[in-house]
């Protein structure tokens, strides 16, 4: 195993302060503020370490509040809403420096059987197909914005796979559709949980950047001040983190600096295993016209 899944493995194991309270620390990796799928992934942690092993989450709503600040821990406090018959509902506040900078709602659910439907999963070319992050490296690494290249020359616990890899060269795709593969590197446990909590950290990695689509842009750009707004996250089905997903994402609107983001996540036998909306602060700093 990596030494990057270490360290999510790490950041996931929260430490309980008293009943319904946890505390959680950020890498000091020198980002200036924390990576809010930290914090969604932290969140649902707590809010899981209050809930009965036999119901699993399956949906979550968050706002994020204030930047997080990396360089102090973060207070998960726990309000036990509900603890009904087939539904448990959770509310998590995250806090910092005496303030919320953080909210979440989660609902939890026994199993239940029932009719079944679902959307099929797009035709797109499957991981192996694809250029590793390895191959990135070696063959297109000069060749891309130098924000791009900082962040695939760091050891990262989530591998990704961009379909279309040449978004980020400045090729515009109108229909705004973008997918990736995305997967832990490395194996993890068996408690299903743990792999919600793994994935609910990698569903804010692409997504608000995937509004920009249909631009040729991306938010590596320095032109562009970014920060998410709100996160929801549905888990229909059972899955493993550590094999591959795709993320199929698309953007129906990119209006007023706000752009909104979906995505909906595969396994590779074409199961859908999760769904996810997030609209978030896409803003060009002031003097940079849009190109």
């Amino acid at each position: 195993m990596s030494t990057a899944v270490d360290d999510l493995l790490g950041i996931l194991d929260l430490e309980e302060l008293d009943l319904n309270l946890f505390r959680g620390r950020s890498p000091q990796n020198g980002w200036q503020r924390v990576y809010g799928g930290q914090v969604i992934g932290q969140a649902l942690v707590a809010a899981v370490r209050t809930v009965e092993p036999d119901r699993l989450a399956h949906s979550m709503h968050a706002y994020f509040l204030l930047p997080g600040d990396p360089k102090v821990p973060i207070i998960y406090d726990v309000d036990r809403m509900r603890d009904g018959k087939s539904f448990t509902t959770r509310r998590v506040t995250a806090r910092q420096h005496g303030h919320p900078i953080f909210s979440m709602l989660v609902s939890f659910h026994t199993h239940e059987e029932g009719i079944e439907h679902q959307a099929q999963m797009p035709d797109v070319p499957p991981p192996e197909q694809l250029p590793t992050e390895k191959e990135v490296r070696a063959k297109y690494l000069p060749l891309l914005p130098e924000a791009v290249r900082r962040y695939y020359e760091r050891e990262r616990p989530i591998e990704m796979r961009p379909v279309e890899f040449d978004r980020y060269t400045g090729k515009k795709y109108p229909d705004g559709r973008f997918h990736v593969w995305i997967k832990i590197n490395g194996r993890l446990p068996d408690e299903l949980s743990l792999h919600q909590c793994a994935l609910a950290y990698a569903s804010d990695m692409t997504l608000l950047d995937a509004s920009l689509t249909p631009h040729g842009r991306t938010l590596f750009e320095k032109e562009f001040m970014a920060a998410s707004l709100d996160h929801a996250l549905w888990l229909h089905r059972p899955f493993r983190a550590d094999e591959w997903l795709l993320y199929a994402q698309d953007t129906p609107s990119l209006q007023g600096s706000r752009g909104f983001a979906r995505g909906l996540i595969f396994t590779r036998d074409g199961a859908l295993v999760a769904s996810v909306a997030q609209e978030g602060l896409v803003r060009l700093r002031r003097g940079e016209p849009g190109k």
